[in-house]
Parts: structure tokens; C-alpha cells; sequence
């Protein structure tokens, strides 16, 4: 009799649980559908929006001995002719690869000499976006938490 009471209410326990992640995956659903953003009155830019806002500050060129850089700062490998690169306003040059890397990953700054590539407020948003994909506020953390509930009440 006990076991059948430990079973029902291990069952109960594990509806409930799985109800309410049901009900939160349908609201975070909603919400990215309806487009609503804990931060909706800050502006948010893409990744795609991003790197076509460095092309357009940095056109990418094809590289030729003209160029007085011969390597690659971010990666040390020597430019070969033909090789897509980047030459910055401050005269520095990379690989368009390696620098568009970089750009994503750092603060939008020249990764020699620390000119910014790109405006504070566009960088700014850019990250606020890449912050809101790794941390979307309660929602996503809530899930997790009664995930993690839900495996301690199977064991």
C-alpha cells in the first residue's frame, strides 16, 4: 500500500512539473513570436546586421603585395595573394575571418591598437542581443530549474 502511495504521488509530482514547463515553453514561445523583449525600448542589432555594418565601415579587399602588411596579427599565418583581408582605418590589416572573429567575440576595436571600428551604441547593441541569448531573464532559468526538479523526483 505504501509503494502505491509513493507511486501516485511521485506521478502527481512529475504532472505538475511537466505541466508547468509545458505552460512556460508555450509562454516563451508566445513571446518570441510576438516579438516582446524584456528590453524593448533598447535597440538590438543582429549578428548578420553587425557584420554588415563592419563591411560597410571596413570593405573587405583581396589581398596584394601593395599592402604593406605581410601577416596576420590575430593569427599570425602570412597573407598570400588573393586572400580576403581587412585594412582597417588605422592602416592595420588582418584577415577578413580572423578580424570579423574577433570584432564578434571583443569590443569593436582594432585588435593592435585599440581604434574603434564601430560606435559604442552599435557595439553596445550588439551585445545587449548576444547578452539576451545567454541570459534571457526568469523564463529560460526557471525551465531549467524545474528540469533539474524533475530529474530529483524520478531518482
Amino acid at each position: 500500500m505504501e509503494a502505491i502511495s509513493r507511486f501516485i504521488s511521485h506521478l502527481c509530482a512529475l504532472s505538475i512539473i511537466f505541466f508547468t514547463l509545458l505552460i512556460l515553453e508555450i509562454v516563451v514561445l508566445a513571446r518570441s513570436v510576438a516579438g516582446l523583449n524584456p528590453n524593448s525600448g533598447k535597440r538590438v542589432i543582429t549578428t548578420t546586421q553587425y557584420l554588415k555594418l563592419i563591411e560597410q565601415k571596413n570593405p573587405t579587399i583581396c589581398y596584394t603585395k601593395k599592402l604593406k602588411a605581410t601577416e596576420c596579427s590575430v593569427c599570425f599565418s602570412d597573407f598570400e595573394e588573393g586572400d580576403k583581408v581587412r585594412e582597417l582605418k588605422c592602416k592595420h590589416t588582418f584577415h577578413k575571418h580572423c578580424l570579423d572573429k574577433w570584432l564578434q567575440q571583443y569590443w569593436a576595436t582594432c585588435p593592435l591598437c585599440r581604434t574603434k571600428v564601430l560606435s559604442d551604441d552599435v557595439v553596445a547593441s550588439y551585445h545587449r542581443l548576444k547578452n539576451q541569448v545567454e541570459y534571457d531573464g526568469s523564463d529560460e532559468e526557471l525551465i531549467f530549474l524545474l528540469s533539474s526538479l524533475q530529474d530529483d523526483v524520478i531518482s
